[in-house]
């Protein structure tokens, strides 16, 4: 699998200091601040045009969470509600997961929760109409956002992360990472330190929401949510 690369300390430019055309394309690299923690790096996120899905979403939505927090979830791209209210996981998902989180022993409140991608990407309906239709990122915009994910991780320091879905798994473990193969299981960051967190793979709380057999995957989704909550428990100080 592919290591996910820590933030280098290269200077960047400012939001002042336009990028290359070729580095406005595909890299959020240039828009990342040269220092700072979690809020500085929200704010430069805000005005950040590293790939174009900035151009039809509302906004730049960042992690948000307990900037110390021992677990750290990542999910795929903001929803509809998420891009609407500038935070992720406040739809219909993220009550999903606020109550698995529950239900495995885990305060919501306590984590940082972000997502691969910051901006929504979305499609209409064919033939018109106000409806925004969500649509998966391909592998070039999850690359292009990953500074600001490598970032997070860097600043919040978490021992546990719960990749939701195969979005945030390929974009922390690499492109062979599959949910149907990897979920459940305590896998090391490929990121070449020691004392480096753990990643914890499943479904993200959207399948659940569409799946046939709804009982069942929220069942696997907390029994997968209980190894991280393990993990925690057995790295308690």
């Amino acid at each position: 699998m592919t290591p996910i690369k820590h933030a280098s300390a290269t200077k960047h430019p400012t939001s002042t200091q336009a990028p290359s055309a070729e580095a406005r394309a595909y890299d959020a690299e240039p828009y990342l601040p040269s220092r700072g923690g979690l809020p500085a790096h929200r704010r430069a996120a805000a005005d950040c045009r590293g790939c174009p899905l900035h151009e039809d979403a509302t906004r730049t939505v960042f992690g948000k969470g307990d900037e110390s927090a021992r677990l750290l979830l990542v999910g795929e791209q903001p929803g509809d509600q998420e891009d609407r209210q500038g935070e992720p996981f406040v739809g219909p998902a993220g009550r999903l997961l606020r109550r698995a989180l529950d239900e495995s022993g885990i305060d919501m409140d306590t984590t940082y929760v972000t997502n691969a991608v910051k901006h929504f990407k979305f499609t209409r309906p064919a033939g018109g109409g106000k409806r925004r239709i969500h649509k998966a990122p391909d592998l070039r915009e999850v690359a292009a956002c990953g500074p600001w994910l490598r970032a997070e991780l860097r600043l919040v320091r978490p021992e546990v992360v719960v990749a939701l879905g195969a979005t945030a798994g390929k974009a922390l473990l690499g492109n062979s990472f599959r949910v149907t193969k990897d979920r459940g299981a305590l896998l090391p960051m490929p990121s070449g330190q020691e004392d480096g967190p753990y990643v914890v793979a499943t479904l993200h709380p959207s399948a659940v929401l569409r799946a046939d057999d709804r009982e069942g995957a929220y069942a696997g989704l907390i029994s997968d949510l209980k190894v991280a909550a393990q993990a925690l428990a057995e790295r308690e100080p």
